[in-house]
């Protein structure tokens, strides 16, 4: 199964574990908000809040591009807070895993 396909089921199923487990030991992820970043623990735990609050929702995701090297998705999100984001993923692989993510997103309505 391609990584892209397996990060669609995770989110699909809301199994938070299924996506991390897509991440390298060494995985960091750069927050579009702020250029700061996350370790892959930090990611874990966010992302448990995130499947387990039914106000996130991620929705027309899909695959822009992907091989070995580098995986590409785009998607629109809805937060807790009521706003809409269009969310461009970016997903540098190693291992046949995620080492590295940063996104960019653009606010579709608040």
């Amino acid at each position: 199964m391609a990584l892209y396909d397996t990060i669609a089921k995770a989110l699909d199923e809301r199994d938070a574990g299924m996506y991390t487990d897509l991440l390298h030991a060494d995985y960091e992820f750069v927050r579009h908000q702020t250029g700061t970043s996350m370790q892959r623990e930090q990611m874990v735990e966010m992302m448990n809040l995130m499947m387990a609050n039914e106000k996130v929702v991620v929705r027309d995701a899909r695959c822009v591009y992907e091989n070995d090297e580098i995986l590409v998705e785009h998607s629109v999100m809805d937060f807790p807070d009521g706003t809409t984001e269009a969310v461009m993923g970016v997903h540098t692989l190693k291992d046949g895993l995620i080492i590295r993510t940063e996104t960019g997103a653009t606010l579709i309505s608040k």
